[in-house]
């Protein structure tokens, strides 16, 4: 899998339009979501400045990505120019390779038991 990273600095004026287009549902992906290998967008909002977000594209390959940008050149020409009214500065912070997946589970977090399972009982010892 390939993940495409854009850093967009978004107009004060245009913050709810922009995060209404890349959030979930928007237009953004509605334009690549029937389309083969593309997996989802993420949005992401900078916590110290507002107008600063992440949009991160998700594909399985970047051939997909790359024949569903020749094939849907128009739309996509479109809708970029659209969003560019609502941004000063928008730079592709680069195409990244998954090399691995991992859960981290929390030091301490005492685990759930399953429904009609026993607790496990305690290794501590009181005197």
């Amino acid at each position: 899998m390939v993940e495409i990273v854009w850093e967009f600095v978004v107009k004060e004026e245009a913050r709810g339009q922009f995060e209404l287009a890349y959030g979930p549902g928007g237009a953004w992906s509605k334009l690549f979501a029937r389309c083969p290998g593309f997996r989802g967008t993420t949005l992401l909002r900078d916590t110290v400045n507002p107008r600063r977000y992440m949009a991160i594209e998700l594909w399985d390959t970047l051939a997909q990505r790359e024949q569903i940008l020749v094939e849907r050149k128009s739309e996509y020409s479109d809708l970029d120019a659209a969003f560019a009214d609502w941004t000063e500065t928008r730079t592709e912070a680069g195409i990244f390779r998954v090399l691995a997946e991992a859960t981290v589970h929390p030091r301490g977090r005492t685990r759930r038991n399953k429904p009609g399972e026993a607790r496990p009982r305690s290794r501590r010892t009181t005197r």
